[in-house]
């Protein structure tokens, strides 16, 4: 198993997901379900699973899921952060503090 090969799916499959997540928030602000626009959702969310399935080859679904979740989370604040203008304040960082210290310590156990 190579952790630094698994957590680069494991980034690959939160950027897919979020990316299927904005479409698809897209599509339902649009109240469109049968789009293109929901369509490109679907298969985001598609790809995300076969970056998910080559990430769970190469490290152990307890530091995938720390991982994924810690990714999410920073990505979600930034987007947060960027296009709707949200503080990042104390508590902000020390939630990303600990994201990543949990992050660490699920590595070392491999």
């Amino acid at each position: 198993m190579s952790l630094p090969l698994g957590l680069l799916f494991t980034l690959a499959t939160a950027l897919f997901v979020i990316a299927g997540d904005v479409v698809i928030k897209v599509a339902a602000d649009a109240a469109r379900f049968a789009s293109p626009t929901m369509a490109t959702g679907v298969l985001l969310y598609a790809l995300s699973a076969i970056c998910w399935y080559f990430a769970m080859r190469n490290i152990t679904l307890g530091q995938g899921a720390v991982a994924y979740s810690m990714l999410t989370l920073i990505a979600v604040v930034v987007i947060g952060a960027i296009w709707f203008g949200d503080p990042i304040g104390t508590q902000q960082i020390l939630g990303l503090t600990c994201a990543l210290a949990a992050m660490l310590l699920m590595s070392e156990a491999a």
